[in-house]
């Protein structure tokens, strides 16, 4: 086993925990990791399922490869392909060179497909294909390449429900879950919410140059929040507190963010989202999503659900729009060749 990932006192590598709860994950993680299995990685927002995968990857045969690591919720349905798979140069427009996708790039290591039940159900069909024979073509490629890769995905929903709810394909379910991993909920974990604030404490410390710690009552306070964003929510609720405070954590800051219950999910007007025919599937989609959103009032969580994903899912389209900084397409712009309007409602 490899020193930097070796079982220690307070937990697995980076996975930091002594419940019983994640003790169990801790030895089904040790089990699984030495073989080839492919492993699904299930468990709420913001309980570390990716730190499991990199878990994993360390204390397979493959450590000394690659981990590639792709989220299938943030990427458009119209370039998912291109990066799965690849494409060869002047395979379609804006394509000025080859590009090599993540199966290629895997190659020898592990892949991590994150939130594998956002990604569209054709897609799907070819990953299916793809773990059984392990070869694929490049988008306007003809030779056949092979790739050697362990698979590890990850997803924040009832599989089962996904299903059933044609999220996902019930073969590629099969494929996948060979041997599915469970991450309990932090709300399972008991004890663990003082070692995970401590590190997270100690952590800001180094990084400020500062001496600041917990008082007992701030500790008593966490251990009684029912942490619904999990660790992630724990470790920003810290980072709040820790900018607030002078030199002790004490009880009495702001240490989460207040909830309300979520409203009911009402049905878009009638007049719905208009998008020009002729439009790019991506622009189509971002139409909708900004359009959601806006009915929504900026609510995140509520357009969420009004679009049936993830909350994860939306925030990544979201970044993805901001950082490729693309002009929102005009709802009143006719197509230059056509001037009728589709709506999606």
């Amino acid at each position: 086993m490899d020193a930097t990932i070796a079982l220690h006192e307070n937990g697995l590598g980076k996975l930091l925990g002594r419940s019983p709860a994640m003790k169990q994950l801790f030895g089904l993680i040790e089990r699984v990791a030495p073989t080839q299995a492919t492993v699904m990685i299930m468990g709420d927002s913001g309980v570390g399922k990716e730190l499991v995968a990199e878990c994993l990857h360390a204390l397979s045969r493959r450590a000394r490869g690659p981990l590639v690591a792709i989220n299938c919720g943030s990427i458009p349905a119209s370039l998912i392909e291109a990066e799965l798979f690849g494409h060869e140069k002047g395979s379609f427009t804006g394509a000025t060179r080859s590009h090599a996708g993540v199966f290629e790039r895997a190659t020898g290591g592990t892949l991590f497909l994150d939130e594998v039940t956002e990604m569209p159900l054709d897609m799907q069909t070819r990953l299916l294909r793809v773990l059984e024979t392990g070869r694929f073509y490049r988008i306007g490629g003809t030779q056949e390449i092979h790739t050697d890769v362990r698979v590890i995905a990850a997803t924040n929903r009832n599989i089962t429900e996904a299903v059933a709810n044609k999220r996902l394909r019930e073969d590629l379910m099969y494929r996948l879950a060979v041997f599915p991993l469970h991450v309990p909920p932090l709300r399972e974990r008991t004890g663990d919410v003082p070692l995970l604030a401590d590190a997270f404490l100690r952590a800001l410390n180094r990084a400020s140059g500062t001496n600041k710690r917990f008082s007992p009552h701030f500790i008593a306070t966490l251990e009684r929040c029912p942490w619904s964003g999990n660790v992630r929510e724990l470790k920003n609720t810290i980072e709040r507190s820790f900018i607030l405070a002078d030199d002790v954590l004490d009880a009495d800051l702001p240490i989460s963010l207040p909830v309300q219950a979520p409203e009911p999910v009402e049905p878009l007007r009638p007049a719905g989202v208009h998008v020009p025919l002729g439009s790019r599937l991506d622009e189509a989609e971002r139409s909708l999503i900004e359009g959601t959103l806006e009915y929504c009032h900026g609510d995140k969580r509520r357009a969420a659900a009004v679009l049936g994903c993830s909350l994860k899912t939306l925030y990544n389209k979201l970044n993805s729009y901001a950082s490729r900084h693309v002009a929102k397409p005009r709802s009143d712009a006719p197509c230059s060749h056509a001037t009728p309007t589709t709506s999606m409602m």
